[in-house]
């Protein structure tokens, strides 16, 4: 989840506008391949609804949000969940792999996530994630800074999406040998019109403005949506672009890392 203050994360509105995101994080456990007795970390587990189905496959997982509201949510299912930022994890070599779905584009200190991946593995341990890549929503970043440009504003992004290269290249670096990375485009159904995905994920671009005028730009936004991403049949869907990738930790990267 958001390493930004001005991203707030509701269980209740995430549970009504995107629990879409774990509903489509299947394959990504299916890339973990999680065997029974593993002790596994999640990284942005979020409300914990993926987490919970590693437990059901016999693994003793850890979750970590940097949200409050989310990791009590997680707790509420009976999970070990606790608010640790991705750029500030202090495990010591005591995971046989690092999950993560829909999180690691929330976390703008990437060399600091992978080191500290790289620090809570076992040797030989994975890391395996999905989260937005390279074009990751980018019709909906140009509506929403075209929408506050016309009222004299500007938002720095709050995403981290790269291109495979780049991250495969951050990987290596900390010691890592990248077994696959794919970006992979994936239209996105949504449960209604693009607002309620605005209200959830794009509080960094609405809370430029006075919470009076969020609601406007909203509707705004969704009508310079409508022709892209709405079909025939008003279907909502986002242009997600998702990078999918599974790493092995190798080698004794000690000398690239502030342990």
């Amino acid at each position: 989840m958001s390493s930004s203050n001005t991203q707030n994360w509701n269980p209740a509105q995430y549970a009504r506008n995107a629990r879409f995101v774990s509903d489509l994080g299947m394959p990504i456990v299916e890339l973990l391949a999680p065997q029974a007795g593993e002790r596994i970390l999640d990284l942005g587990c979020g409300d914990g609804a993926l987490t919970i189905k590693l437990v059901e496959l016999g693994c003793a997982v850890v979750g970590v949000d940097s949200s409050a509201a989310m990791i009590n949510a997680a707790k509420s299912l009976g999970l070990d969940a606790r608010v640790v930022a991705g750029e500030s994890l202090q495990f010591a070599y005591e995971f046989d792999a690092v999950f993560s779905n829909a999180a690691l584009h929330w976390m703008k200190n990437p060399e600091g996530v992978i080191a500290g991946v790289w620090r809570a593995l076992k040797p030989g341990g994975r890391f395996v994630g999905e989260f937005g890549g390279y074009g990751n929503v980018a019709a909906i970043v140009t509506a929403l800074e075209s929408a506050l440009s016309a009222r004299g504003m500007a938002v720095t992004s709050p995403w981290f999406f790269p291109r495979p290269k780049e991250y495969s290249e951050l990987l290596e670096a900390s010691g890592f040998k990248v077994l696959t990375m794919e970006l992979i485009p994936r239209p996105t159904l949504l449960p209604g019109d693009v607002g309620g995905w605005l209200e959830t994920f794009a509080q960094p671009y609405t809370a430029a403005l006075p919470a009076s005028n969020r609601q406007r730009l909203i509707a705004e936004v969704v009508e310079a949506l409508r022709s892209v991403l709405c079909d025939a049949n008003g279907n909502w869907r986002a242009d997600y672009v998702r990078l999918r990738f599974s790493a092995k930790k190798a080698g004794d990267a000690n000398n690239l890392i502030n342990e």
